[in-house]
């Protein structure tokens, strides 16, 4: 049994790219003795996403991409043939003892193989299966592939997010990182958890039907209650929030901050740090009620002031008042931040091939059962040979017989 709050499941993951993955990886931090299934030939499609790559100890670059490593430490490689009778009996011989599998093939992908929900439920009814798809197992986009980009535009993200038309550089725009996919994960592995809650009363396992197109509309959150009570499409606001104000970017003498106000009280004190305390008793921007209404009027009002001091003038000033402000960091300003690294944020791992990769910790801060960080993110098949032997009990003259035929590497 592994350490940790769930070192006592067994996790089969045929997931790829980052959806899935991010998923097992979040189980794999809790514990839980993920097997990462990928094919013999490339493996994980992400394990090819470079540059970067990783360098070695002379700095050179290898063949292990930065992608791949963000959603695979603490698993296990198995590289095996799924599509060979052979290999898709070894992976029901292991999904019969296993509590949990991820998928993200196409709607019906795993049928032939008889590797599918109906298939292992039979021969272990306390499996829990997760399948992960763009557009879910039914209506009439079920049979479509999803990747995170699309999704962000069909489930409504990119309209929210970027300059208003007119605006130089205004248009749409996706988030800087994929998004969708991350947040399909963090539901996922949720969904997994309460169905291993329920397998505990009940004894059974279930069939967990994840969705790209579902996450993100759920995401939405209160711009898409925005458009339910009004009937009006939020239109693009670039750093500004729809319901808050003052509450985006603003210059400052020798670049940018960010203001955060979230009630009447901070706006007060944020006029009496500027000098100018007569706008917080303007009846047009007293309130946030107010302040919304007549954002037009405002934020020029505030720009003029902001920039004429510095950002480190004004996060000083503005933090000794309690109202919410901050840098806009690139990432080396991230992780070179004194909380980042009391945090230990920056993780490093042994790897077989540089010595060590650099990792981020999980935010997951459990005081009797703290996220471990045991394995690099696996080399293709790194284990195959130890899984086979010590969970199905295959000797070295059976597995050199299946590396013979290609069915495993």
């Amino acid at each position: 049994m592994q350490p940790g709050a769930l070192g006592h499941l067994r996790v089969l993951d045929l997931s790829r790219i980052l959806a899935g993955p991010w998923a097992s990886q979040l189980l794999a931090d809790m514990g839980a003795d993920v097997i990462k299934v990928e094919r013999p030939d490339e493996g994980d499609d992400t394990r090819g996403w470079g540059p970067p790559w990783l360098q070695d100890a002379e700095g050179r670059d290898t063949d292990i991409s930065a992608y791949y490593l963000c959603a695979n430490r603490n698993k296990r490689s198995l590289a095996i043939d799924l599509a060979s009778p052979q290999g898709q009996a070894l992976i029901r011989r292991l999904a019969a003892e296993s509590d949990v599998l991820i998928e993200n093939f196409k709607v019906g992908g795993l049928a032939r193989y008889g590797l599918d929900y109906a298939s292992l439920k039979a021969i272990n009814p306390r499996l829990v299966y997760c399948s992960i798809t763009g557009f879910g197992q039914d209506g009439p986009y079920a049979m479509r592939a999803g990747y995170d980009f699309m999704i962000q535009a069909m489930g409504g993200l990119m309209s929210l997010t970027g300059r208003p038309d007119g605006e130089p550089g205004g248009g749409p725009m996706k988030a800087g990182v994929a998004l969708t996919d991350i947040l399909t994960g963090l539901y996922a592995s949720n969904a997994i958890l309460a169905a291993l809650a329920w397998r505990e009363r009940s004894g059974e396992g279930q069939h967990i039907d994840m969705a790209l197109l579902d996450v993100q509309v759920a995401s939405l959150a209160n711009q898409a209650m925005n458009y339910l009570t009004t009937g009006h499409n939020p239109q693009r606001l670039g750093n500004a929030h729809p319901n808050i104000v003052p509450y985006q970017e603003f210059p400052t003498a020798d670049g940018y901050m960010i203001l955060a106000i979230g009630n009447d009280g901070q706006f007060a004190r944020f006029c009496a740090a500027a000098g100018q305390p007569a706008l917080a008793e303007d009846t047009r921007f007293a309130t946030n009620r107010a302040r919304v209404s007549h954002r037009a009027e405002l934020i020029p009002l505030l720009r003029r002031l902001t920039v004429e001091r510095s950002t480190a003038d004004w996060i000083a000033t503005l933090e000794a008042r309690a109202v919410p402000c901050g840098p806009i960091n690139t990432l080396a300003d991230v992780f070179a931040d004194p909380q980042v690294q009391a945090r230990q944020l920056h993780q490093t791992l042994p790897h077989p091939v540089t010595g060590g990769i650099p990792t981020i910790a999980s935010p997951l801060r459990l005081s009797a059962t703290p996220a471990g960080y045991r394995r690099a993110p696996p080399l293709l098949g790194e284990h195959t040979d130890e899984i086979l032997a010590e969970r199905l009990g295959l000797d070295e003259a059976q597995r050199q017989a299946l590396r013979q035929q290609r069915i495993i590497r």
